[in-house]
């Protein structure tokens, strides 16, 4: 059970992860939230592999796993990033991660198509109830506050693209998590790899003072990224990571896409959101969807 206890903590970790990194990235903006998350996490993991494996980085691992694991790393913590945290300032983090529990629908296309994987007749349903909880949770607050939040169509179509950048990113680090090698090693390749190539576009679009500066001046967002990259990248990722080495993609999306759930009652007294039953409900049935596609 080591894999869906893993999986189970990922879900817990991302929930207060995305909670703090809301409160950070409407400070200082999405993109500095991205650059600076990514810096704080390779510092948290870089240590941490030092203290387990002896080394601070995983230089050891071979340059098959640097590939795919790379590729995990631009197309979910690079691409999948920049959308899902923009979301997070446009529409907050409960609805941002419930768009985040599509993630497992898109694996499963995924996983079909390049991993040979099948789905059968359930698999389907649960791909039908999935969606119908989180068009109900949509459709019902786009009705009641659309006028109020201008960016809410913009936010929820960025939530979708952090879960296909999730998605993706899970089956290619499936491809280089083979045999016994540490997540936490394949978790700071990704990282590295995501950190190089955005803090390359950084300085040449020359925004790297402007960032520094932006960081230093809000001491209270830089504390709120530094606390959400701990739970997120640091954690919540390193368990993502030991999740699918130890049980199978979908099982553990399955699990991994339970913050919504989790969030349900941070959003209400953290960010002071109001919603009716149907959110609820919705929330639950998107949940229950993603249960009946991958564990019957």
């Amino acid at each position: 059970m080591i894999g869906e206890l893993a999986a189970l903590a990922t879900s817990l970790t991302f929930s207060f992860g995305s909670t703090f990194l809301t409160l950070g990235g409407r400070r200082v903006g999405s993109m500095i939230l991205n650059r600076a998350r990514l810096l704080i996490a390779i510092g948290f993991l870089s240590l941490t592999h030092w203290i387990l494996l002896g080394i601070p980085l995983p230089l050891h691992a071979e340059p098959h796993r640097w590939l795919w694991l790379g590729l995990s790393g631009f197309v979910g913590l690079v691409l999948g990033d920049i959308f899902l945290f923009q979301a997070f300032v446009w529409i907050g983090p409960r609805l941002s991660m419930l768009m985040m529990s599509l993630a497992p629908i898109i694996a499963t296309f995924l996983a079909w198509l390049f991993l040979g994987e099948r789905m059968g007749w359930l698999q389907v349903f649960g791909i039908a109830l999935t969606l119908s909880g989180v068009a109900w949770v949509v459709l019902e607050r786009n009705g009641a506050n659309k006028a109020a939040n201008p960016d809410y169509a913009r936010g929820i179509l960025y939530g979708l693209g952090g879960a296909i950048g999730q998605a993706g990113g899970l089956v290619l680090a499936k491809n280089g998590l083979g045999g016994d090698f540490s997540p936490i090693s394949a978790n700071l390749i990704r990282m590295i790899t995501a950190a190089v190539i955005l803090w390359t576009l950084t300085f040449i679009q020359r925004q790297a003072k402007a960032t520094v500066q932006t960081l230093y001046r809000n001491r209270r967002g830089l504390l709120f990224i530094l606390l959400g990259s701990f739970a997120g990248p640091f954690l919540g990722v390193s368990f993502s990571m030991l999740a699918i080495q130890n049980s199978e993609v979908g099982v553990a999306s399955t699990l991994m896409a339970l913050p919504p759930v989790f969030l349900l009652p941070i959003s209400y007294f953290v960010f002071k959101e109001r919603y009716g039953w149907g959110a609820i409900i919705g929330t639950f049935i998107a949940i229950a969807g993603v249960a009946v596609l991958f564990l019957v």
